[in-house]
């Protein structure tokens, strides 16, 4: 519409017109409003009394109302049932079926799925619902409208699962006998095919063959390749219905009939159905007539009939292992190249140097040749199997690199969703498949990397386990995996499908039981921080949240492990932006979640209570139901001062705060608290499954920092003993007349210390020996709850649990007397005193005093 400006006004004749065609465009513009507006009679007509029952208003709509007014009160009608089932069945139910007579397609589908809805909910009895709604049922099941049929079809299939046998035998299959004959429509044979195959599995096999299967035939062999195409499918459930014998002698025969049909549906359907009867054939049955019939379908599939590839490479695998037992290795061998064959097809004319030569293909067919490849990326798992997964870098590999490369995405996507049956299934040789994995990952489409995502913890796993017997990690021979790992995240943190990024984050938890705490700290940990303070998707921030806890509760140096405490508290809890800070509190939470209630209690729990001054509302709301949980972490007489101080803030909070929605949840918070009873350091037995859990965290959390010290003090102790043998050959080297005199008394102060400290080198020993094979004791990721898994250390394969811990996750160690001895470094290992909850300071005592005597040891 061209504007009109009345600041200039032009009143020529041109620009009058103008003016009028605006105008009229304007009144088009309005009408339809007009139009859509009720008059008064339109609307008394659809007024309705208010002091009306719903069963009165409910007849009186279906009586006197309009068709939406008549539709609303069908849709209603399982709520009615609910309400008033002996009411509606006796004066609502007889007016819809009065209705459906002339009910237009709308009415006619909302009754079908509100018969259905009765049906399932079970507001009668299956006795009053076959004498009230089985007729309607029936009556409206050869509605001229397919789609209305259909609808009642399903219900009617519905029904008859639950219906006795003497009523689907009087009410369904004596008048099925004259609605299958030829006389009848073309709809009323169609489904009379598909009550058939539900009936079959009704009834007792000798009323199946008496009373059935001259049905089956007759419509086997009906003059419309519909309806055989129809019942063919059907002759599955037939089949299951009347057993091994009656199905070699009466359904194979129709099927090698129906399998050479002119029909190529019909010929599709004979093709599927014996492939998913292939376990009630027999080995002869299998080698005399189904494998023949298969070769021919495979031969004419390319030279005479295309339509049956799809079907046929999505059913191969089911094939191929179905007829195993019987085929001769070259059967075996063609079958194979034959799925090779299809793998590719559609790609060969790539390699073509003459353009002139290429087929032009169409695109309908090269839609069919995406599904025919796809299909046979679902069947690669199968096919692992068909071939022996020990053939598989022989026979398979070059397949399945083709198809991890293929140029369409719906082909790699399903390749990603089978790639953790196929590491399954290789099991020792899951290393050969690496470089596809990194391939997946660094897919140019999202989707093929959500896909891979799914089961990226358990491929990690075989991938790090798998036919190692040294406990090495195959890992090790993949460089580009942490690129790849890290590119993936960068690429799904820069798109817009968030939930993406957040299913990444989440599985990428699983790192620490993958790669070492050092290569964690340097390619993933700071990433996680750094999501959390810039992204601005909730969940995703949650999931790095959570994901950098687990990274911090697995780290083995405990600088670092301070490192990041300190960036927490500075830049979440302390932060600028109050939304920070409101990460720092779900932070918070999982630090509970994860780690002992000493190790809260010493780094985060005053941090968190500084936020009850928060300027913010929202924050404050946030850390008042936080507080019941931070309550929790408290041992009493240990963490007194700490509960003192929350008293403190929370009478802070009830004389200061100032915003309602605040005070009001403080004041429910302040009636938690109070109703709350906090553990103290003695075991008690109503908290003994929660301290038990707790103490086993923090014995874990007190293993790093002794382990750390260990690997410092080995790491000392082989400089050390270098030097001195550096400076033993030098003096050697300028007095040789003194050498032998040095080397004596050399030898006698080694002899003399190891003497005098063999157990604690034997003791100092074990403790490196699980030091060095602790960064595989972490736990596994593919549970939500990282303290509820069971643990397996990859190196010793030994497994061990506390008794009363149900599932909980507890550190696996091969040698007992190790157990003895941290007991006693740690005062009770497993019932530690209030003394153990200053674990950092402790283990730093103990690295001095070891570092002191080993400097005397060697300077003697």
């Amino acid at each position: 519409v061209r504007p009109i400006i009345f600041s200039k006004m032009d009143f020529s004749h041109s620009s009058l017109f103008g003016y009028i065609e605006d105008l009229q465009e304007l009144t088009i513009i309005e009408r339809p409003v007009r139009r859509s507006l009720k008059t008064p009679e339109e609307i008394e007509r659809l007024t309705v009394d208010e002091e009306l029952s719903d069963i009165e208003r409910a007849v009186y709509l279906l009586s006197s109302g309009q068709d939406i007014q008549g539709t609303s009160v069908v849709a209603n009608l399982p709520v009615l049932m609910r309400q008033n089932p002996a009411e509606t069945l006796r004066r609502v139910l007889p007016k819809i079926r009065e209705v459906l007579h002339v009910a237009g397609v709308e009415m006619q589908l909302t009754a079908a799925v509100s018969f259905l809805t009765v049906l399932q909910e079970e507001s009668v009895s299956i006795h009053t619902y076959s004498h009230s709604f089985l007729h309607i049922i029936l009556q409206n099941l050869e509605h001229r409208d397919a789609g209305v049929s259909n609808a009642w079809l399903e219900t009617l299939l519905a029904v008859i699962e639950a219906l006795p046998k003497e009523t689907v035998r009087h009410e369904i299959l004596n008048p099925l006998v004259s609605k299958a004959q030829l006389s009848q429509t073309l709809q009323s044979r169609l489904v009379s095919c598909k009550i058939m195959g539900k009936v079959a599995n009704k009834f007792e096999a000798h009323i199946v063959k008496r009373e059935v299967l001259p049905l089956v035939k007759s419509l086997c062999q009906d003059v419309e390749y519909e309806v055989r195409a129809c019942m063919c499918r059907q002759l599955e459930h037939v089949a299951r219905g009347i057993g091994t014998e009656l199905t070699k002698t009466v359904v194979l025969p129709e099927l090698v009939e129906l399998a050479r049909d002119e029909g190529s549906s019909v010929r599709l359907a004979a093709f599927e159905t014996l492939v998913n009867l292939l376990d009630m054939f027999d080995a002869d049955d299998r080698s005399q007539t189904v494998l023949p019939l298969v070769k021919s379908f495979c031969e004419k599939s390319f030279k005479t009939d295309e339509s049956i590839l799809v079907s046929l490479s999505f059913h191969l695998g089911k094939l191929c292992n179905g007829l195993y037992g019987i085929f001769t290795p070259e059967q075996h061998l063609r079958f194979l190249e034959f799925y090779k064959k299809l793998s590719t097809l559609g790609l060969q004319q790539e390699n073509g140097h003459n353009d002139n030569q290429l087929h032009l293909q169409t695109l309908e067919q090269e839609k069919k040749y995406i599904s025919v490849r796809k299909n046979c990326a679902y069947n690669f798992p199968a096919m692992i199997v068909f071939v022996d997964p020990k053939n598989f870098h022989l026979e398979l590999y070059s397949i399945f690199f083709c198809l991890c490369h293929d140029p369409e995405v719906p082909v790699r996507y399903t390749m990603a969703i089978s790639f953790f049956e196929v590491a399954k299934l290789l099991n020792s040789d899951v290393y050969t498949i690496h470089k596809e994995l990194v391939t997946l990952l660094q897919d140019e489409s999202l989707e093929v990397l959500d896909a891979l995502v799914g089961h990226l913890p358990e491929i990690l796993e075989l991938m790090t386990n798998g036919g190692e017997n040294n406990g090495e990690s195959k890992l090790l021979s993949i460089p580009d995996l942490i690129p790849a790992l890290t590119t993936a995240e960068q690429r799904a943190a820069t798109s817009l499908k968030w939930r993406t990024h957040e299913k990444l984050l989440q599985k990428y938890a699983c790192l620490p039981h993958i790669i070492s705490s050092d290569q964690i700290y340097y390619r993933f940990l700071h990433r996680m921080l750094t999501i959390i303070l810039t992204n601005n998707v909730l969940p995703v921030q949650k999931a790095a949240a959570r994901t950098l806890c687990v990274y911090l509760r697995y780290n083995r140096k405990q600088e670092q492990r301070h490192e990041v405490i300190q960036k927490l508290i500075e830049q979440l809890g302390q932060g600028k932006s109050y939304w920070n800070r409101l990460r720092f509190l779900d932070t918070c939470e999982f630090i509970m979640e994860l780690f002992s209630k000493s190790f809260f209690c010493k780094y985060f729990f005053l941090p968190v209570l500084e936020l009850t001054h928060d300027p913010v509302a929202n924050v404050r709301m946030k850390l008042c139901c936080l507080l019941p949980k931070v309550k929790s972490t408290l041992k009493i007489p240990t963490d007194k001062h700490l509960l003192q101080q929350l008293e403190l803030c929370i009478r802070k909070l009830l004389c200061q705060e100032k915003d309602k929605d605040v005070l009001t949840i403080v004041k429910r918070t302040v009636l938690e608290l109070d109703r709350m009873e906090i553990s103290v350091d003695a075991f008690q037995k109503r908290f003994y499954e929660n301290d038990l859990l707790d103490q086993e965290k923090e014995r874990q959390e007190h293993l790093l920092l002794e382990m750390e010290q260990l690997e410092k003090e080995k790491q000392k102790n082989e400089g050390r003993s270098t030097n001195i043998n550096d400076k033993m050959f030098e003096k050697k080297r300028r007095d040789s007349k003194t050498s032998s005199v040095l080397a004596k008394s050399i030898n006698l102060s080694i002899s003399g210390s190891s003497s005098g400290t063999s157990a604690g080198k034997e003791e100092k020993k074990s403790k490196l020996v699980r030091s060095q094979s602790f960064s595989s004791q972490v736990l596994h990721p593919k549970y939500s709850n990282i303290d509820k898994c069971p643990n397996k250390n990859s190196a010793t394969g030994y497994t061990s649990s506390v008794p009363g811990m149900g599932k909980s996750c507890m550190l696996s160690f091969s040698d007992d007397s190790f157990r003895t001895r941290a007991a006693g470094n740690s005062g009770n290992a497993a019932f530690p005193s209030s003394s153990s909850r200053n674990l950092f300071n402790s283990a730093d005592q103990k690295s001095n005093g070891n570092k002191e005597g080993q400097s005397r040891k060697m300077s003697m």
